[in-house]
Parts: C-alpha cells; structure tokens; sequence
C-alpha cells in the first residue's frame, strides 16, 4: 500500500492540547505542592517527563505497519490479562486512592487497565473484520467477544475501578453497534446493564454514597458532596473569560488534587466560556479526524481500529466532562491529555499514533 504523510491537524491538535494541559497542570497543582513537596513544580516535572516519552512513543508508533498489531493481538491481549491478575496481588499491585489498580515504581504508578484498554480495541478490531458474517447470530458472533469483554471487566471491577470498566464495556459496544450487530441485542443489553449497576452499586455502599452525593450534594456538602460542589463552585464564576490564569480560588485546598479529574473546572474557573470552547473545539476536531480517517480506511480490520480509539478517547472526554459539570456521580476518570497522570497519558499517545499511522494508509 501507498505510504501518505500522517494527519497534520490531528497531530497538531493533540499536541496543543498536551502543552495546554501542562500549563494548567502548573495553574492547577503549584499551590498543593508547594505544600506537600516544597516543589510547586513537583507535578509539572513528573507530567514533562510522561509527556516526552508519550511523544517519543507516538511518533514512533505512527511509523510501524498498524497490520503487526493484528499479527500480535493474541500475545498483547494475553499480555493485557497478565497484567490486570498481577495488579491484584498483594504485594505486587499498590493501593490509591482505595483501588488496587496500581504498579508502583517509585514515586510513579503505572495501571494495567489503561494498557487493557488498547489491547482489548487492538483483539476486538481483528474478531469484527473475521467474523463480521458471523454477528448477525448473537451467540455464535456476539457472545464470544462477549466473554473477554466481561472477562477484563470483571478483573478491573476486582481492583475496583468502575470508571475505567465502564469505558471498556461502552467503546466495545460502540464497535460491534459499527459492525452492523442488531439493534434489539443492545435494548436487550441495556435492560441487563441496569440490573448489574444495580446489583454493583449494592454490594458496594460507597457507590451509593455517590449516587446521593450527585442528586443531591448539598446533602453532605463536607462529605460525599464535596468535590461536586467545589467543582460548581469553580466553574460558576468563570463567565465569559474566566478569572485569569493563575487566579483560581478552588484551587487553593478546596478542590482535591485539581490537577487529575477535576483540571476542567480549573479552566473554566481561570479561563471561562472561551477556554472551554477552546478545549471542546480541540477535542472535536481529534473527534472528526479520527471518524474521518477510520472511514477513509482499506481494510475492516484498521478501520475497527480506528473507530475503537477515537470512541474510547471521546467517551472518556464525554465521562470526565459530565462529572465535572455534575450530569452523572464521580467516576475518577480522568481527561484525556489534560489531567495529570501518566499511564492515561501514554496509552492516549499511543492511541493517536496509531491513528496517525492509520491515516498513512488512507484514502485521502
């Protein structure tokens, strides 16, 4: 096949936002670190660092063949497996924030279930473009992917990490919905859905606490209510342009650790309606460039690929937002090249590379 250039917007647009987000990064943290570490660069350097080697990492990516992943899937899936069963041994696996969704490696931690992501996009990508005759019969098509899919859920759930969980199970719906698979299965999949949030949300009582907390937070404003509330506080008095950079109030040991989930209400808060614009605009035109790349693809299998990642990114973007604003309970997920995390940060860069090499391949 023809080699083209990779897309420039869809670069550019990444890479503006990634230097955006270390900037609010600073805006976000320096207070809370200075604190803390004496350093009120102390997560901007750990964040420059993730972000050279996310760069290095995307730009590598973009120049390997996108078909060795499907020669490959079977060993990253396995890999991807390995990973999230280590995570959960004591000893090996680290706990924050109450998950044991963690590697620690000195002061950094790695999550296996970022890593699981991709991998599992990469095997459901090769399964649709093999078996796309097949998913007309739901058992004999649908129900096998069904299988590793809730396979990889039901380790994450183990950590717990109900947000990273939920992203999995929605993107690889939104495959098989592009693959063609009836509509009636996913009625039926939503009906299940409800009662296993439900059950979820029984067996664990601080799930329910962040029920309550989101329809009504100011029912214990200095307890599960908390973060949603300052959250609205910060976005409130932005207006049109915000109070300026570095001006945010919430920032300052009100909002807990701004620089992660909750980075968004820091811009709104210092930047307001335009930056919010500015932030969404970028986030739509990575949106429309990876839809239209995956549609300008040659084969089923990139172009499964494509639409996975681009969907994961957006319904994470989509996630973090909506529990920024208050529309849905705290999920801990966090926004895609914005929030401070390094695990995130990869495997979005890694991602964006792979489209980028995607689009190498396309038909302009």
């Amino acid at each position: 096949m023809k080699k083209n250039k990779i897309d420039p917007v869809l670069f550019i647009a990444v890479i503006v936002l990634i230097l955006f987000g270390l900037v609010m990064i600073y805006s976000a943290s320096s207070i809370w670190a200075e604190y803390k570490f004496n350093d009120s660069f102390k997560y901007v350097k750990q964040q420059a660092l993730f972000i050279v080697i996310g760069i290095v990492l995307m730009i590598g990516v973009s120049k390997i063949d996108y078909i060795k992943y499907y020669k490959k899937t079977n060993l990253i899936l396995t890999v991807c497996l390995l990973l999230l069963i280590l995570v959960l041994i004591p000893g090996i696996g680290s706990v924050r924030n109450g998950s044991q969704s963690w590697f620690g490696i000195g002061s950094f931690g790695i999550q296996p279930s970022e890593f699981a992501k991709l991998g599992l996009i990469i095997f459901t990508a090769k399964y649709l473009s093999n078996n796309n005759k097949f998913l007309k019969d739901i058992r004999k098509g649908v129900v096998p992917i069904l299988l590793v899919l809730f396979t990889i859920f039901g380790l994450i759930m183990l950590q717990p990490d109900f947000g990273t969980g939920m992203i999995i199970v929605v993107s690889i719906l939104a495959m098989l919905f592009i693959a063609g698979v009836n509509i009636k299965f996913f009625i039926g999949l939503g009906a299940i859905g409800v009662v296993g949030i439900v059950v979820l949300i029984a067996i664990a009582p601080y799930r329910m606490d962040r029920i309550t907390s989101f329809l009504d937070p100011w029912k214990d404003p200095l307890g599960t209510g908390f973060q949603i509330i300052q959250s609205l506080y910060a976005i409130g008095p932005g207006g049109l342009l915000g109070q300026g950079f570095l001006n945010s109030r919430q920032k300052q040991f009100y909002l807990p650790e701004p620089q992660t989930d909750f980075i968004f209400s820091i811009i709104s808060e210092e930047f307001g309606v335009l930056g919010v614009v500015i932030v969404c605009g970028l986030f739509l035109t990575i949106l429309y460039r990876g839809i239209k790349i995956a549609l300008n693809t040659k084969d089923h299998f990139s172009k499964y690929l494509a639409f996975g990642m681009i969907f994961q990114m957006m319904i994470q973007t989509v996630m973090n937002l909506m529990v920024v604003i208050g529309l849905i309970p705290v999920t801990g997920v966090t926004l895609p090249f914005l929030s401070y995390g390094g695990s995130s940060l990869l495997i979005s860069m890694i991602s964006i590379g792979i489209l980028l090499n995607i689009s190498r391949y396309s038909n302009k």
